[in-house]
């Protein structure tokens, strides 16, 4: 099986979850990185410069032996059932795995919508308000659905969620973000004890040195990990 991933060179969470779930189970696959240009013409005609079909035009995309998958979701439990880290047969964990993606999803949709399409002062704005109001009682929520009962989110070992909430996180509190402050995480023991136990994985530890660059700030977590 031949698994090819298209995304942007930023490690977004998006594309990390299953990257480094691949990784992790060692499972080889090509990391093919698209620049604006080219996502301005999927965006339009739902195709790469050499033809290849990237379905509902947005990315991430994987190829499966040229079949494109698209939508993050669907790409994490697949490159997770290939690596081990997401079940096959357990429908009720595989559950668990699931919401936690989609509340991850949730969160990026939240922060997307404020300041699109506005000018930067309506902008920091918006999203100082939010990081104080609707983001600030999302990760409330999200640390008390974590729990205090073990390093991983769910089971005994790193899995999907554990990636895409560290990296989610990571995002959110890098400074990159207009209007979120680097200290957004520090309320919430319970995400911080996942994300540093994501950060001090060996084999993630591995993968960062290998694709990140040099000067890319992980999260406001990394530097005290």
């Amino acid at each position: 099986m031949q698994l090819t991933f298209i995304y942007f060179s930023f490690p977004f969470w998006r594309s990390e979850v299953a990257k480094i779930a691949l990784y992790l189970g060692d499972v080889a696959f090509e990391n093919r990185v698209i620049d604006s240009e080219e996502f301005a013409g999927v965006k339009s005609d739902g195709m790469l410069r050499d033809g290849t079909v990237i379905p509902f035009h947005q990315f991430p995309c994987l190829l499966v032996d040229d079949v494109p998958i698209c939508q993050t979701g669907a790409i994490a439990r697949f490159c997770g059932k290939l690596s081990g880290v997401y079940p096959k047969d357990a429908p009720l964990v595989a559950a668990q795995i699931d919401q936690y993606l989609d509340i991850a999803t949730d969160i990026t949709e939240l922060v997307f919508v404020t300041g699109r399409d506005k000018d930067p002062e309506t902008k920091m704005q918006e999203r100082q308000t939010l990081a104080a109001t609707g983001l600030a009682r999302k990760l409330r929520i999200l640390d008390k659905m974590i729990g205090d009962n073990g390093t991983w989110i769910v089971g005994d070992s790193i899995g999907l969620p554990d990636i895409a909430i560290w990296r989610l996180a990571g995002w959110l509190s890098c400074g990159s973000i207009e209007g979120i402050p680097t200290e957004i995480l520090q309320p919430f023991d319970n995400i911080l004890r996942v994300c540093k136990a994501v950060d001090q994985h060996p084999k993630v530890q591995a993968w960062v040195a290998m694709t990140y660059p040099d000067d890319y700030h992980r999260g406001s977590f990394a530097a005290a990990g």
